[in-house]
């Protein structure tokens, strides 16, 4: 657990629209929706600001221990943008509807991420089993074993705005109702949205909220996009330290950590933190030209797409 103070966090105003807030430190968590307690597919790396070399948080990370961890940022008042690779919400302005037909159907992002927590409520370690084995949330999705619901949708499936725009020049981006492969990011995405859930507007979450004045503040990222920013070539994937290095000197580093183990994971948090000190700083990401409010409050946005 990182040594933060714990203290009442200070209550001040949101920061007037079109002013961008400058952070002091900047965490990257790359996210995981696999079964059980520990995940070796969460990793936490931390940056002091743009050129300077992030270092991964080692430790066995649970969905839970970053919930914790958040919070204890968020009673520190840390000053701290988090970005958590995964989608924040599922597509909404296509169909008018998270599940069209479905009268449960949340008509906001915070109504899904409550509708994914109390469905889920019984289910250990964040784990979003329940809704995809729903009767009626089973329907829209496309699951192992050739499941595929009826409403699911032509082709890859239903996408957000944010994520067709991703897909016309920026990465690969999947629809999170594809619940099958490598790139599926649906079950990362789901067991997401009771940690959003459960912050309980303690760490607010751009775009949905507002951007504070002060405290730690979350976006959704894509690990991909810093990748590529970075001029890696021939993938996105970082398996040892040589490629590491390459990704980092893209961003004016030069001295890499050595980690005990190059895994994608550790790799891709690390990338993306030093990708993130720099995106901050760009008030067009923080003012996309083609997000309103209605996109906001029910699909979100992925940070880094203009």
């Amino acid at each position: 657990m990182p040594n933060v103070a714990a203290s009442e966090p200070r209550q001040e105003a949101p920061l007037k629209k079109g002013v961008t807030r400058r952070f002091g430190r900047f965490a990257c968590i790359d996210w995981s929706g696999a079964k059980g307690e520990r995940q070796k597919g969460i990793a936490v790396a931390i940056s002091e600001g743009i050129g300077r070399t992030p270092h991964l948080i080692e430790r066995s990370w649970s969905r839970e221990a970053v919930l914790d961890w958040l919070l204890d940022h968020a009673a520190a008042n840390a000053d701290m943008l988090v970005g958590i690779d995964f989608s924040a919400a599922l597509p909404f302005l296509d169909a008018g509807a998270y599940f069209p037909g479905w009268a449960q159907s949340p008509a906001d992002a915070r109504g899904l991420w409550r509708l994914v927590d109390d469905i889920c409520a019984g289910e250990p370690h964040l784990g979003a089993g329940a809704l995809v084995d729903h009767d009626e949330a089973s329907r829209h999705f496309r699951r192992h074993g050739g499941r595929q619901g009826d409403l699911f949708g032509p082709g890859n499936g239903r996408h957000r705005i944010v994520e067709r725009l991703t897909r016309d020049g920026h990465a690969p981006a999947t629809s999170s109702f594809n619940l099958v492969g490598a790139a599926q990011v649906g079950k990362s995405s789901l067991t997401a949205m009771r940690l959003l859930h459960r912050l309980e507007g303690r760490v607010p979450i751009w775009p949905f909220d507002p951007v504070p004045a002060s405290g730690p503040v979350i976006v959704e990222i894509y690990t991909t996009i810093a990748a590529r920013q970075a001029g890696l070539r021939g993938g996105s994937k970082m398996r040892d330290a040589e490629r590491l290095r390459v990704g980092l000197a893209g961003y004016g580093i030069f001295d890499p950590p050595a980690l005990a183990r190059y895994d994608d994971h550790s790799t891709d948090a690390i990338l993306t933190a030093a990708w993130l000190a720099r995106a901050a700083d760009d008030a067009h990401l923080w003012h996309p030209r083609l997000m309103t409010d209605e996109i906001a409050g029910v699909e979100g946005w992925t940070f880094g797409i203009p």
